[in-house]
C-alpha cells in the first residue's frame, strides 16, 4: 500500500519551522523552563527531587514511543500508529511535534503533584499510585480521541483507534505514568538517576542507530 496522505503531509513538513506558527514556540518554551525552574528551586531547598525525575521519566518514555512509532511507518511504508501531519510549529518525527514534546515534558510533573504523600492510601479500593495512573491515562485517551476527531492526530489502524482504544491506553499512556510513580517512589536520588538514565540511554541509542540511516519518518533531509 502507498503511504497515507497524512504520512506524506507529515514528511513534507518534517523538521521545517512553520513560518506562520513558529513564534508561539518561544512562550511555550518559557513556560516549560519556568515550571522546571520552580521545581528545581524547590528540590534544592527540600532535597526532594522526585517531581523532577517523574517529569523526566514521562518525557523519556514518550521519546522511545515516538521512535518506534516512526519505525512502524518505515517498515510498512503506509502509516505510523499515529501521525501528526499539520497544525504544528515544528514536526519532530512523523507522529511527534514540538507541542506534544512540551506537553510531555511537564505531564510527569503534573502527575506527581496529584500523588498523595501516603503511597499506601487507597482510591476506589486501588493503591493510589495505580488509581492515579489509570485515571491520568484514561483522561489522556479521551483528549486524544478529540484530537483525532479534529484531524490533528491521525489514526489508520483498527487496533489503534477511538473505537478500540485499549492499546492507546496501555502503551500510549498507562506505562508512562506507572514509570513516573515508580521513579517518584524510589528511595534515593541515585536510584532515580539510574532508571532515568537508562530510559534516555535507550532513546539516544535508538536515535544514534536510525538517524544516520536517513530513514523517512525518523530523519528526513
Amino acid at each position: 500500500m502507498p503511504p497515507t496522505q497524512a504520512s506524506l503531509d507529515a514528511l513534507t513538513n518534517l523538521r521545517i519551522l512553520n513560518s506562520e506558527l513558529g513564534w508561539y514556540v518561544i512562550p511555550l518554551l518559557a513556560i516549560v523552563l519556568y515550571i522546571y525552574g520552580v521545581e528545581i528551586k524547590n528540590a534544592r531547598e527540600t532535597g526532594n527531587w522526585s517531581t523532577i525525575f517523574a517529569g523526566l521519566t514521562v518525557l523519556g518514555l514518550d521519546l522511545i514511543n515516538e521512535i518506534w512509532n516512526g519505525l512502524v511507518f518505515v517498515f510498512t511504508n503506509y502509516s505510523a500508529f499515529w501521525t501528526t501531519p499539520g497544525a504544528s510549529a515544528y514536526i519532530i518525527l512523523i507522529g511527534w511535534n514540538i507541542e506534544i514534546a512540551f506537553m510531555f515534558s511537564i505531564a510527569g510533573i503534573i502527575f506527581a503533584k496529584f500523588l498523595p504523600d501516603d503511597k499506601n492510601k487507597k482510591i476506589l479500593g486501588l493503591p493510589n499510585r495505580w488509581a492515579m495512573a489509570i485515571g491520568f491515562a484514561l483522561f489522556c485517551v479521551i483528549v486524544e480521541i478529540f484530537l483525532n476527531l479534529g484531524n490533528y492526530l491521525i489514526w489508520e489502524y483498527w487496533w489503534w483507534n477511538w473505537y478500540n482504544p485499549i492499546l492507546i491506553f496501555l502503551i500510549g499512556y498507562l506505562y508512562f505514568f506507572v514509570g513516573a510513580f515508580y521513579v517518584y517512589d524510589l528511595p534515593d536520588r541515585k536510584s532515580k538517576v539510574k532508571i532515568v538514565g537508562i530510559i534516555y540511554a535507550i532513546g539516544i541509542v535508538l536515535l544514534a542507530i536510525f538517524l544516520p540511516l536517513g530513514i523517512a519518518g525518523i530523519i528526513n533531509f
